[in-house]
């Protein structure tokens, strides 16, 4: 049987290995997942129990040495000015999820798990910059989410965790071309073709995924794609590549994650600090969550409840 540690890039005697969680990934997951759960006072937390039992699923799954839950914190001002429609057409957040929010938060605390937001930065944003920063510092890192555009940072040192894998396994970069048809660096001209309907990013008319990973194998880039147009084939795709491609060049500004520092943490803040058991036991008593507050009693900790 394949051990936790297996199968991260790399995987070795790294010292240090960092799972980042894309929060409202997460919570929306969470959200959807479990229906119809309430604390005793009426209070809904379908979402706080299956953010939880995520998270911990994560956290046995990685082995993580540190851990950060990344949430937005606003969309980003520059994709705005350059497509006002960036993400315009997502709804509001259900006030449900909404309530449950600081009831997450309230948990990572006591749960000693840093908890990361920055005003006027994409969660996907912050967790490249950091992402960045670990892989300059020699650490290995596995970022979970179910966020195609992640697929972009695979690489030896970066692994993906999608919650809705039922096997669990780690996306590396030839996982990225199984499910895509490119190369992880590819990933932002692929989705620059093809668009993104969850961002409300239009791509290319009458090119889909299999079409530009097949011009991406032949001409490599986008770039090289409009260098090289009259020899593009069939013919037919010719017009509509050209007249979408300032939206194409618009498009890679879109998709392309930053990797700007200046609001990431340091890592040394992402190692996981001692848990506040009688905290813990006190928000599992209020949501209703009988095991977890018996697993936080008297007596060495227990984590079968999440199991």
């Amino acid at each position: 049987m394949q051990s936790m540690a297996e199968g991260l890039p790399g995987a070795g005697p790294e010292p240090n290995r960092l799972l980042l969680v894309d929060g409202h990934s997460y919570a929306y997951r969470a959200f959807h997942a479990i229906g119809g759960l309430r604390a005793p006072d009426g209070r809904p937390t379908n979402a706080t129990f299956g953010f939880i039992k995520m998270l911990e699923k994560a956290r046995g799954r990685v082995m993580p040495t540190h851990v950060a839950v990344v949430w937005d914190g606003g969309l980003d001002a520059g994709r705005l000015e350059s497509w006002p429609e960036y993400k315009a057409q997502r709804p509001e957040m259900p006030g449900d999820l909404a309530v449950q929010l600081d009831e997450i938060a309230a948990y990572l605390e006591a749960a000693g798990i840093l908890s990361v937001c920055r005003e006027g930065i994409e969660a996907d944003d912050l967790i490249a910059a950091m992402t960045a920063q670990a892989c300059r510092a020699g650490w290995r890192v596995v970022i979970a989410t179910s966020d195609k555009d992640f697929m972009q940072l695979v690489s030896e040192e970066v692994a993906l965790l999608n919650p809705g894998d039922k096997s669990q396994s780690l996306w590396d970069a030839e996982r990225v071309r199984e499910k895509t048809g490119v190369r992880p660096s590819q990933v932002v001209d692929w989705l620059s073709l093809v668009g993104d309907s969850v961002d409300n990013i239009p791509g290319v008319p009458g090119v889909g995924p299999k079409t530009a990973a097949k011009l991406l194998a032949e001409f490599g880039s986008v770039a090289g794609l409009y260098g090289a147009l009259d020899r593009v084939q069939p013919e037919r795709l010719r017009p509509a590549l050209q007249q979408a491609r300032d939206a194409v060049l618009r498009n890679q500004a879109l998709v392309r994650l930053s990797e700007d520092q200046s609001g990431a943490p340091a890592l040394s803040e992402c190692a996981p600090r001692p848990e506040n058991r009688a905290r813990l036991r006190q928000l599992a008593c209020s949501w209703g969550f009988r095991s977890m507050a018996e697993a936080y009693g008297d007596g060495p900790p227990q984590q079968a409840w999440l199991l």
